[in-house]
């Protein structure tokens, strides 16, 4: 039995989500702001009113507090000498094996709310597809960028 992959991202990484799902959700704040003062000038139903509240509220609730929860516990990620194993998902649990014979090249990407919280996101790339491990400790996104980079030069040239 394969067991899963047991290094974590960052615990600032749940902080960085957080903030970006407040972000989001001062947008629907906007929105539902919109509706309940239309409700006013054109008259409309009240209950309008607490749908728009209700819908802030629970969107608040989803992307504030639950996601980026879930979304923290289930990130998970592994660097073999063959293999980076990612294992990531809220409500379905993606287990992702991406052999290093196919890397062709490591990112590390950092947004402004990630230079705040010193993390930085790597990116590995395929032929096919490009894998994401968020919200690493700076430090840690460089070393495994050059680790990966290292690894992946290793497969090529045992190929």
């Amino acid at each position: 039995m394969i067991l899963e992959p047991q290094k974590r991202i960052s615990k600032k990484g749940l902080t960085v989500w957080r903030i970006s799902g407040a972000i989001h959700s001062f947008l629907v704040f906007l929105v539902a702001g919109g509706a309940i003062t239309l409700t006013f000038v054109f008259d409309w139903p009240k209950w309008i009113i607490i749908v728009a509240f209700m819908t802030f509220a629970l969107y608040a609730y989803l992307f504030i507090i639950l996601i980026p929860t879930l979304r923290w516990k289930r990130w998970r990620y592994e660097v073999r000498e063959n293999e980076i194993e990612l294992q990531h998902g809220v409500f379905v649990i993606k287990r992702t094996l991406v052999p290093m014979v196919r890397v062709q090249h490591v990112d590390t990407q950092q947004g402004p709310i990630l230079r705040k919280y010193q993390l930085a996101t790597i990116t590995v790339s395929t032929a096919a597809t490009v894998h994401e491990i968020p919200a690493l400790e700076m430090d840690e996104a460089e070393e495994l960028r050059f680790f990966i980079s290292k690894l992946a030069r290793v497969a090529d040239e045992d190929v």
